[in-house]
């Protein structure tokens, strides 16, 4: 640390300059108080405390998370407001299971509009299969075509199946299969998505069918893992046995 060293220093005036007359004294201006520069505006906010970073990175990662999800239209003073409301404990305008709800409302609704296309497709798609002969249309919406036709037990919702499958895109494309695994899949009926949950309960053990599945039957609007938002599903679908509830 540097230290100030403050030396105290005695000069000798010679006493010609001494003997001059003194001038008179200026009298001292008032300058006028001067107000502190306005900070510019658009002046990046100082992080100062922890507690400030966290609260920017909570919204850089709640405003990251909706504008990848396509939420473009933001109304920022409402958002303050809520969450005033909520630190302040006071009545918010909406109540925690009504906003849950209508978030996954929203939520649903910029998926779809992101996945309009596979959408627009499947229902294309859809609409020209169930014209085939031999081809089922259910009230759900699930189209299903009898290959083979079982004489076992069929499943209810509330047993275990155990069957042998191939999932393809409506282009072809392959996603899963439990053939090249070499091992059938065993779920309970009810555990699996609602075009298998019916169209397995409409198969006899033995039975093998095709599935043609609506993405609202299947994974809905969402992404899930090779298979884009709101796909058409095609499954071809082998009934091995029924493990009734015990």
């Amino acid at each position: 640390m540097k230290k100030l060293i403050f030396f105290s220093c005695v000069l000798a005036v010679p006493a010609m300059i001494m003997a001059q007359p003194a001038k008179p004294a200026n009298k001292p201006t008032t300058k006028p108080a001067t107000k502190p520069a306005a900070k510019p505006a658009g002046t990046t906010p100082v992080l100062k405390t922890l507690s400030d970073s966290a609260s920017y990175a909570i919204g850089v990662d709640m405003a990251n998370f909706y504008k990848q999800q396509g939420f473009t239209s933001f109304n920022v003073s409402l958002f303050t407001k809520a969450c005033n409301d909520v630190y302040a404990d006071k009545q918010p305008l909406l109540k925690e299971g009504s906003a849950n709800e209508l978030m996954n409302k929203v939520m649903i609704k910029l998926q779809e509009d992101k996945a309009k296309p596979y959408i627009d497709a499947g229902k294309a798609y859809l609409a020209e299969n169930k014209k085939r002969p031999g081809v089922k249309t259910t009230t759900s919406g699930l189209q299903y075509e009898v290959v083979t036709e079982g004489t076992g037990i069929k499943p209810t919702s509330l047993d275990t199946f155990v069957c042998h499958y191939r999932g393809t895109l409506i282009n072809g494309t392959q996603f899963d299969a439990s053939y090249d695994r070499g091992q059938p899949l065993i779920m309970p009926v009810s555990g699996v998505i609602r075009g298998w949950t019916e169209g397995l309960q409409l198969m006899s053990v033995g039975s093998k069918y095709k599935f043609f599945i609506p993405y609202n039957l299947a994974y809905g609007a969402f992404d899930n893992g090779a298979i884009p938002g709101g796909s058409t599903l095609l499954f071809d679908v082998e009934l091995l046995d029924v493990k009734k509830r015990q």
